[in-house]
């Protein structure tokens, strides 16, 4: 287990990717000044209907994506394989893409703010785990413009945040720029208005 698996949970990165999936299908929103509270659970969103804790913000994404799949981006896919598609990178996305990431930033950023030094130890396992897993997607990426084929989806969504956040304030955009087709992705899902709107909502974030 990180050192910072604990702190994770209360500063979650996504409910940056909330914010932008709400943004891409059209949904009104506004975000709470909390917003790094450590003792917050995570950010409060408040619909027109409901407030939401984001601690399974996943989860969330994917029943709006339901519930509004005929307004703005349809993010789910229109078949079942594709559904099944999307389904699949979303859980490499939390399971393989994201957790050196998040070891990364925590070892980078994060650590030297609370006065923890760098292990350039777990810096250099950590970028290993995640080139690797880059690998994978580059040999997805040359057979599709996106991970669950030629659509933006949820799954190419989910991994705004952390990425942004490693080609910027951890200066590790030569994992993402050494690999053609990884690095005409991320341009691609990066330029989105979408998430252009959301990274102006947190101005120096990254």
């Amino acid at each position: 287990m990180s050192r910072y698996q604990r702190k994770l949970k209360s500063q979650s990165p996504f409910q940056f990717t909330l914010a932008t999936f709400l943004t891409d299908v059209q949904v009104s929103f506004r975000l709470h000044s909390r917003l790094w509270c450590v003792s917050c659970v995570g950010i409060k969103i408040c619909l027109s209907t409901s407030y939401f804790i984001d601690t399974e913000s996943r989860a969330i994404a994917r029943y709006y994506a339901e519930k509004y799949k005929h307004q703005g981006t349809d993010l789910l896919g229109k078949t079942i394989e594709e559904r099944g598609l999307v389904e699949q990178w979303l859980e490499v996305e939390a399971h393989s893409y994201n957790p050196p990431i998040n070891d990364l930033a925590h070892e980078i950023v994060v650590g030297p703010l609370r006065g923890l030094t760098p292990d350039p130890k777990l810096i250099k396992e950590n970028e290993e785990k995640l080139g690797k897993v880059l690998d994978i997607y580059e040999e997805r990426l040359s057979k599709s413009k996106y991970l669950a084929g030629d659509f933006f989806s949820l799954a190419d969504l989910s991994h705004l945040p952390m990425t942004q956040y490693l080609v910027g304030k951890m200066e590790k955009e030569y994992l993402i720029r050494d690999r053609k087709n990884v690095s005409a992705w991320w341009d691609d899902i990066s330029s989105r208005p979408s998430w252009k709107k959301v990274v102006e909502l947190w101005p120096g974030l990254y």
